[in-house]
């Protein structure tokens, strides 16, 4: 009986009117998550274990894939060198070009608000293929920068992007000129920060770069976690910038994982291979995302807790 009035009133509970109103405002949300996300997650676990091509049914392979990836796919590890390099420069000079620039910015001045607008529009528009193919024809061998060393008196015929050891690095700069989305997230935790403590450092007599270290970095440490995090997934994720400013050449130098799932995927029309490779990243994304969680009890200050 007691079960009975249980379900009974869980039914109730779960069909009042409050609760019915809520699943209508959430249910876009979980169709999309359902349709867009979830499902084709699962699906893409089932056919990494697959031989699949689009046009015929998928063939279970088992680990086959997974295999052929780590031992016998030289392009795959060539991939996975070029994205780690790129992740691991970007990511630091990205967000320390951004904490400059928000330091830079929090001193008050009638022209603030215009430069933050400014310094933000590259990231609005850093991602497009508008401004991939305009930074293309930047570094090309009579491209904008060859002209402007010209003004200085150094002869350049260099194509930046054609020379295996520099074209990296021209992704790189245009991922670092796209600092307006951390930069204005340090901005914001700069402006947190209380006034009293820069005026008691002040009547101990520290200098400002005693302030920057003992007060403004410890208090943007779970800023800095919190970009560190956004912007290592961003930089894994890289496609549009290497795929249209260099297609992954020359000679592999720009080879990104996503460029090579690209090509795996829709030129091969290798989907199997592909959404194995996807799992590969997903699961080392994941493990790098755990190990800065983890690492963050040494590094990251939160003020609630030390009051604790």
């Amino acid at each position: 009986m007691s079960n009975i009035n249980r379900k009974k009133s869980f039914r109730e509970l779960l069909m009042s009117s409050e609760n019915v109103a809520g699943y209508v405002f959430i249910s876009p949300w979980l169709i999309g998550f359902f349709v867009f996300t979830l499902i084709p997650i699962a699906a893409t676990f089932y056919l990494s274990f697959t031989q699949y091509d689009l046009l015929s049914s998928p063939k279970f392979v088992g680990l086959q894939n997974y295999v052929q990836m780590f031992k016998e796919d030289p392009l795959f590890w060539k991939s996975m060198s070029v994205t780690f390099f790129y992740v691991f420069v970007t990511v630091p000079l990205k967000l320390a070009f951004a904490l400059l620039l928000a330091l830079w910015l929090s001193y008050k001045s009638r022209l603030t608000p215009f430069y933050r607008a400014v310094y933000y529009v590259p990231s609005m528009m850093g991602g497009s293929v508008a401004v991939a193919v305009l930074w293309q024809r930047l570094f090309t061998s009579d491209g904008v920068i060859n002209s402007i060393l010209k003004l200085f008196g150094i002869q350049s015929e260099t194509s930046w992007i054609g020379n295996p050891r520099t074209a990296i690095w021209t992704l790189i700069l245009l991922a670092v000129w796209q600092f307006g989305s951390p930069m204005l997230i340090f901005l914001a935790g700069l402006k947190q920060i209380p006034e009293s403590y820069y005026e008691a450092a002040i009547i101990d007599g520290a200098n400002s770069w005693q302030k920057f270290v003992k007060i403004t970095l410890p208090m943007l440490t779970p800023i800095i976690f919190f970009n560190l995090i956004m912007q290592m997934i961003g930089s894994f994720m890289t496609f549009t910038q290497g795929f249209i400013i260099t297609n992954g050449g020359p000679v592999n130098s720009t080879l990104f994982y996503a460029i090579y799932l690209y090509r795996r995927a829709f030129q091969f029309y290798d989907m199997g291979y592909s959404c194995a490779m996807s799992w590969v990243m997903l699961i080392i994304i994941g493990i790098l995302t755990a190990f800065i969680f983890k690492s963050s009890t040494f590094w990251v200050y939160y003020e609630s807790k030390e009051g604790e």
